[in-house]
Order: structure tokens, then C-alpha cells, then sequence
């Protein structure tokens, strides 16, 4: 199988090999945090450094409390004994579409990883366009005659995805769209699996989220990692919330309990042990020392739900006056909720690839074009992401953590001056 490299890490590596060769790039392709490791974790991955030794396949007793109690707080239930450890969550989402089996319904577009994921396990992704307006769910409309439509031609269809708020719309469903499609899974008989893993970063911290998890709990699986909220990317830890209930086996049209929401399934599976196999076999156990520290920045400490909310702020600024640098010129573009993405449309031009190839080549500045996220190739859309905007170096980076307004740093300010003169370059060739 020829599997190329992701788009979002080919493109930074791109981007470094052009800034190595002394061209001036603007980096709004890479959706990595973009900020410093707290003191208080370097601390604790210290503490844990002679930890060398495998442990449970699911993960610590630690660090599975701590995940649960997290989900608790924010009214899931979670019992660490359904908790499931990994080396970051994009392993276990690929954990889970093996353990699951079958097609999976995508939203379009959605993050880079779901759809490959999905085809390197062999099943087909099922694309549907969200409602208007919203991001990182599929349109409950359309999603019964998409569904069976696949079961139609034969496929076997178990699950669907969706990621709340969203990459790369930077968006967030709206309850009742949560609610609509919980309630659509369990009539198809369909497994949830809900990205949350920007959960803590909206951008309004009073906005209402609901994760199907509180109203499908028998159905849904929930992930989420420390990769965004405390921007350790590079530590690789993730965690899945796995349903207390057995999930059915693929569906077949024979199945008496596929529309009754309250049916014990007599196809009953442990998706938690088959989870477990698969993990057993690819990663063995997550890094000690790194479940060890995130069992302590999932405890919540108030010096850390302090850096959260410090995090959370600077994105919103940050990503709001990107936006408006698009606005603009013109752009389409929904408002940024949550995470550090927007995902805007801009016309005159054949698609995104020309659209995004056109900013980087004559302009300088590296976004994804839309097809990556499973776009049309003629939607000229294109995923913004802002983080990289806060410096080049640990200082820089905190000092935007802190900065009473980061967009008066020199350095973040200059950025936002080049992406100002490239759009406004682009208007006049578009």
C-alpha cells in the first residue's frame, strides 16, 4: 500500500526546508499549539524518569482514574476501568476504526487522518457535509440516506466520527445537531466517536457544549489528549472513554434491536478488549513517565487549568484577527469557536490546491488546501491554522501567553502585517 505522508506534517516539513533556504514563510499549515511546556509537567515527566518499565496495556490506574474524574467533571460518565491509555489519540482513534470494523460517516471536511486512517484499515469513509453554518459533524439530514445508501451496495457501516469543536472549520455543532445524530445513531445502529480533543480550548468558555456522550452514553466513545489544551504534541498521550455497554457486531438488516434504543444487543461485543488487543500488538503501553505526568495535568491542578484558560484566551484573540484579515478581502468565512482554526473560501480561483499554492509560491504564506480535509477539489477552501503566529522560541511564546494584547508583540505583529500585504496581493490577482 502507498501511504504518503500526512498533509499537515509534509507541509511543515516543506515549509522548514523553504526557511532553511532563506525564504520568508508565514506557517498557518501546521496545527500544533505553538507553546511552551509548563514548569509544573516538566516537573512531573522528571519525577517519572526512572519509570522503564511496561505497564498495563489500557494504561496506568493513575492516570485511567484521573481521565475519568476529568470526563466527570464535565458530566460524562467515565469509569476508569473503560478507560483506554495511548500514545496520543490519533493512535487510538486508528485503535478504534480496526476494533470496530466497518465504514465509518465522516463530516466534509474533516481532520487529515480520520479518512487515511479509515482506508488504511480497509474500510470506506462515508463523506457528508455538515449543516450550514457548523463544523465536525455530518448533517443528520443526510446522513440515514448516506448510511443506507452504503448498505445498500453491501457495506457494512458501524460507526460515525465527529469532533467537537472542529478541525479545520474551527467551528461548533449546536446541541441539537448533537442531539439529532445520537439519536440517529442508535436507530442505525451506529458506534459514536466524538474528537474532543479542543474541547477546553473554546473560545468562549460559557458556550454550550454538548458531547453525545451525555445523551448516547451506551454508543459513544469519547477521545481526547493533552496535545492541544497544554500543547504537548510531542509527548504523544491520549485517552479514550469507552461506553459501559457492549457494542453490537456490524449491523445486518435481519437485526431485530437495530432501531430500539433501549435492546440489548444479543451481537454484544467487548470493544474494550478488542481495543486492548489491538493496542497490545501496535504500542504495547504508553510511555511511563508521560502517563505519570498526564495523570497529573488530568487531576487539573489550578496552576495548569490556569495555563488552560491562558491558552484559551490567546487563540481567540489570535484566530479573530486572522479572520478579520480575511474578512477583508472578501473571504467567506464562518467565525472561529474554538482551537486555532478558521477555514475560509476566497473566489476567482479553480480550487483550493491553486488557492493555496498561489499563497505560498507568490505570497509566502503555507496554509492546507481544502482537499486535504476531503473538500472538492473545486471549493477554493483552504484550513487556516493561527498557532504558530506566537513566536519562534520559548520566550516569545510566553510572552504572548501573557501579553495583555499578544497582536502589539513585534513579532506577531509583523506576521499579521505579511498575511495582510499577501491578501491583499491575492485580491488583485483573484
Amino acid at each position: 500500500m502507498n501511504v504518503p505522508i500526512s498533509p499537515t506534517l509534509a507541509a511543515n516539513e516543506e515549509i522548514a526546508r523553504r526557511r532553511k533556504h532563506g525564504q520568508q514563510v508565514v506557517n498557518l499549515a501546521f496545527g500544533e499549539a505553538g507553546l511552551p511546556v509548563h514548569p509544573a509537567l516538566r516537573d512531573a515527566l522528571a519525577q517519572a524518569s526512572g519509570k522503564n518499565a511496561y505497564g498495563p496495556v489500557a494504561g496506568s490506574v493513575a492516570l485511567r482514574e484521573a481521565a475519568a474524574g476529568y470526563w466527570s467533571r464535565r458530566g460524562i460518565s467515565a469509569h476508569p476501568d473503560l478507560v483506554v491509555c495511548g500514545p496520543g489519540s490519533k493512535a487510538l482513534l486508528y485503535g478504534l476504526l480496526l476494533a470496530l470494523g466497518g465504514d465509518v460517516v465522516l463530516p466534509r471536511p474533516s481532520w487529515v487522518s480520520y479518512a487515511a486512517q479509515a482506508r488504511l484499515v480497509g474500510v470506506h469513509p462515508i463523506m457528508v457535509a455538515p449543516p450550514p453554518g457548523e463544523g465536525g459533524v455530518p448533517d443528520p439530514e443526510l446522513v440515514a440516506a448516506a448510511v443506507a445508501a452504503a448498505r445498500a451496495r453491501g457495506r457494512t457501516v458501524t460507526s460515525l466520527l465527529v469532533t467537537l469543536p472542529d478541525n479545520p472549520t474551527g467551528r461548533l455543532a449546536r446541541p441539537e445537531t448533537v442531539r439529532r445524530l445520537a439519536a440517529l445513531a442508535r436507530e442505525l445502529d451506529l458506534t459514536i466517536i466524538s474528537d474532543e480533543i479542543y474541547r477546553d480550548l473554546l473560545h468562549d468558555p460559557a458556550a454550550t457544549f454538548l458531547s453525545p456522550a451525555e445523551v448516547a452514553p451506551e454508543r459513544t466513545v469519547v477521545t481526547t489528549g493533552l496535545s492541544k489544551s497544554l500543547a504537548l504534541g510531542g509527548w504523544r498521550i491520549g485517552v479514550a472513554r469507552l461506553p459501559e455497554t457492549g457494542l453490537s457486531e456490524p449491523p445486518h438488516a435481519s437485526n431485530p434491536h437495530a432501531s430500539n434504543p433501549h435492546a440489548s444487543n444479543p451481537h454484544a461485543s467487548n470493544l474494550h478488549g478488542r481495543l486492548l488487543g489491538v493496542a497490545s500488538e501496535i504500542w504495547s503501553s504508553p510511555a511511563a513517565p508521560v502517563q505519570h505526568a498526564a495523570a497529573y495535568a488530568f487531576g487539573e491542578p489550578a496552576e495548569l487549568v490556569r495555563r488552560v484558560a491562558a491558552s484559551r484566551r490567546l487563540h481567540g484573540i489570535v484566530a479573530r484577527a486572522v479572520a478579520e484579515h480575511f474578512t477583508k478581502v472578501g473571504a467567506h468565512l464562518d467565525d472561529p469557536q474554538g482551537g486555532f482554526y478558521l477555514y475560509p473560501e476566497i473566489a476567482g480561483f479553480a480550487g483550493s490546491a491553486e488557492l493555496a499554492a498561489v499563497l505560498l509560491d507568490r505570497h509566502g504564506v503555507a496554509v492546507l488546501p481544502g482537499t486535504a480535509f476531503g473538500d472538492a477539489p473545486d471549493a477554493a477552501r483552504v484550513r487556516v491554522a493561527t498557532s504558530q503566529l506566537y513566536g519562534e522560541s520559548d520566550e516569545q511564546r510566553t510572552a504572548a501567553l501573557h501579553a495583555e494584547d499578544p497582536l502589539e508583540l513585534p513579532w506577531i505583529a509583523a506576521s499579521l502585517r505579511h498575511l495582510e500585504e499577501a491578501l491583499t496581493a491575492l485580491r488583485i490577482f483573484g
